[in-house]
Order: C-alpha cells, then structure tokens, then sequence
C-alpha cells in the first residue's frame, strides 16, 4: 500500500500566488523526507479558488533538486488544450528532469475550461479522443503518422526519444468508457476527492472487469481530503473553514458554466446534475459522517483507511489532500507529520503482519 499526496493547489483570497508556490514547495520537501510515496498535482485554469496549477511541470522541475525520492504526477493533464505531440515531448523531457520520477494522467477535463480555452464545447470529446490516439503513438513509437479531423502527421517524431521504461499512466472521471479503457490498457484510476465509494462502485467494477479480461491488475488511488489532530474535537474546530472552502472551491466554476443543453450535449451532463453544489452545501458535520472528507484523530482516519480497504479490491494506494480550501501552511504540515507518524506505520505494520493480505490489495 503507498501513501501519497494530491494537491489541487486551490487559492483563496488573502494569499498572493508567489506566497502559495511557496508553501506547498515547503510541503512537497516536508512529504519527500517523511516518506511519502508521491506529490500529485492537478493541471488546471482559470478558476483558482478550484486550482492555480496551470503547469504542473514547470513546478516539478523546480522541486527535483531539492527532493531525493519522492514522485512527482499530474492528475490529470487536459489533453484538449494540449497539441498532443508536443506535450508528448514535454515528457519525454520530464522523464530526464525529473530523474525517472515523473507519473502523469490525461483527461478531457472539466467541462467549465473549453469557452475559457477558446474551445468550442461541441468538439471537446471528438478533440479528446483524437488527441488521446496522437499522444500515445508519439509517447510509444520511434515514428509515428496520423490523420484525422484536427491533426494531420507524417512520419513524424519525438524528441527527446520517447521514455524506456513503462511509465505508471492514470485516466480519471466518471464515464463508463474512461474506466473500461483503463482497465483494457493496464492504466491506473484515480477515484475523484469527495466522492464516496458507492458514488463510482459502478465505473470502479466496470475497470476491474476489464482489467481481468485484458490480463492486467487493477490500480486505484483513493483521494480524500484530510486534517488530524489527537483531539477529535480540536480536528474539526481546526479543519472546518478549509474543508468548507474545499467543497465550495470545486463547485465554483460552475457559476460560469455553459448552458446545461451545451454541457449535455457535449457529454458533460454530470455538471448539470446539481451533485457538486449539492456537496457545496453540505453540513459540516455530514461532510465527516459521510465520508466527503476525513477530519479527526488518527485513529479516525485508519478506520476510514480500513474500510476503504475493505470495500475497494484493487487499492493500493491513499492520497490525503492535506492543504484543502486554502487551510493555513502549518496545518498543512502538520497534518503530514502525523500521517507519516501514526497512519502510515499502522498499515506497514499490518502488511509485514499478513503479507497474502497486503499482496492481495497492492
């Protein structure tokens, strides 16, 4: 089981954007000395009380010389407002900058960045199932050619060469295909913050259906946002105003969405569902007891780990989001020193107990 950390850098008024770099540069070298596996980062525009990560790369380049083991990945680069060869070779870069320790993901993403983006909404599927195709060849073949309605490519290719090594590649969302695809492709999931089990069991058992047909493991991240202290009480009298941002934060950019006829139309009809401002609104309280976020003890948070275990086969790894609706640096930290020093020993513990288990799950 690894234990990782997933940023989407969400930033809220009363921070500059140099302060926030900062702070979670700060959180990237604290995660890297204590142990965890991987810092992801979200790539996303325009709207920052969602995100202020517009590029990913440029702040793992930053960061590799200052960490020693620690992963960098994107989830998930948006692959619509990319020309997919040339972020094919923007990785292929990584792969020497960041000294083999770069993961990515790639999506559509979310359906309030096409008009932002200068995309018309009604190409976004067709322009992301083009580009996924483009991308992959120029990533996997020494030459490659294409032909479609947005890109044209003859014997073309990458440089620097393509990487060597198979690379751990994620796809996210909430299609029936996506998780089809990524269990037919040996790729990794990535569930999405917020969401309990029950909400994505459906796509979730669909993915390990075609991994089992296609001969390949499952691989499932579990992102949830998370604050700790020893006393219950004091977690969530700390916790409560960024975890209220948080789930406000991923429901803001619906103010300026397209019409609901346009999102549906282009296949984005989860955000005319009313689902994320229904989340935005929920009682603090209900956020914890239905398992939206993990705020409390220690001992809180390994029960929530354990009955994620429990109902998710295919697990293997945890991402907390430590610094969520723009809660203060320090509590950031702290909330990964005592995961580091209380959750993560728990389950290498167990593991070392019962190895068929901990095989069976990762």
């Amino acid at each position: 089981m690894r234990f990782s950390i997933y940023s989407e850098m969400q930033h809220w008024p009363g921070k500059s954007a140099e302060r926030l770099y900062a702070e979670v540069t700060e959180q990237v070298i604290n995660a890297d000395r204590r142990g965890y596996s991987t810092y992801s980062i979200i790539e996303h525009l325009f709207f920052p009380k969602f995100s202020s990560s517009p590029d990913p790369l440029a702040f793992f380049a930053q960061l590799a010389p200052r960490t020693k083991q620690i992963n960098f990945r994107t989830l998930l680069h948006v692959l619509p407002f990319h020309n997919p060869t040339m972020l094919a070779s923007r990785i292929a870069e990584a792969e020497i900058l960041l000294d083999g320790r770069y993961e990515f993901g790639v999506g559509r993403g979310h359906g309030w960045i096409p008009p932002k983006a200068g995309v018309r909404l009604g190409d976004v599927r067709e322009l992301y199932d083009e580009s996924l195709e483009l991308f992959f060849k120029a990533l996997e073949q020494e030459r490659f050619s294409h032909q479609g309605r947005f890109y044209s490519v003859d014997d073309s290719h990458i440089y620097p060469p393509p990487p060597q090594r198979k690379m751990r590649i994620f796809v996210g969302g909430t299609s029936d295909y996506t998780y089809e695809m990524a269990g037919r492709k040996g790729y990794a999931v990535a569930v999405p913050p917020l969401l309990p089990y029950k909400a994505l069991e459906a796509q979730l058992n669909i993915y390990r259906e075609s991994a089992s047909k296609h001969g390949n493991e499952p691989d499932i991240v579990w992102i949830h946002a998370c604050y700790m202290d020893q006393d219950r009480e004091v977690a969530k009298r700390d916790a409560e105003q960024g975890m209220r941002n948080f789930l406000v934060g991923n429901a803001s950019p619906l103010e300026e969405r397209a019409s609901d006829d346009a999102l549906q139309a282009a296949g984005y009809g989860f955000y005319t569902s009313g689902i994320m401002e229904e989340l935005a609104a929920t009682p603090y309280e209900e956020m914890i007891a239905g398992d939206i976020v993990w705020v409390g003890t220690p001992a809180d948070v390994i029960e929530r780990i354990e009955e994620t275990i429990g109902v998710c086969p295919g697990l293997t790894e945890v991402a907390i989001t430590v610094n969520a609706g723009g809660i203060e640096h320090w509590k950031s930290i702290k909330t990964q020193e005592i995961f580091a020093d209380l959750v993560m020993p728990h389950f290498q513990a167990s593991a070392a107990r019962t190895p068929e288990t901990a095989g069976a799950i990762g």
